[in-house]
């Protein structure tokens, strides 16, 4: 996946360096947008691909969490078995009739 990416962001790059090459030559300035446009596109690109990944990490750390914590999954709310499993845990469970109506 990351070779593809570096391939395609050094495809734009040459792209946009050959775009404002031609602008400079010819003195137009809609190729040179143009260059910038896809050099701006090759570096959205890549700040893309590095946030993504950031994520993915921390997405995947975050994953094996709440089966550590809860064997089951579930997290228990009910009164009586929460006062015993939860005791040591920063979970607070909450009573309907403590609510405010």
């Amino acid at each position: 996946m990351t070779l593809l990416i570096i391939a395609i962001v050094t495809g734009l790059v040459i792209w946009a360096l050959r775009l404002m090459d031609r602008a400079l030559v010819s003195q137009e300035f809609s190729l040179m947008l143009a260059g910038f446009l896809v050099a701006s596109a090759a570096a959205a690109m890549v700040g893309v691909y590095f946030l993504m990944s950031d994520y993915m990490v921390y997405m995947h750390q975050g994953e094996f969490l709440p089966q550590e914590q809860y064997p089951s999954g579930f997290i228990v709310l009910d009164e009586q078995m929460a006062s015993e499993q939860l005791l040591d845990s920063d979970l607070i469970t909450l009573d309907l009739a403590d609510l405010p109506r």
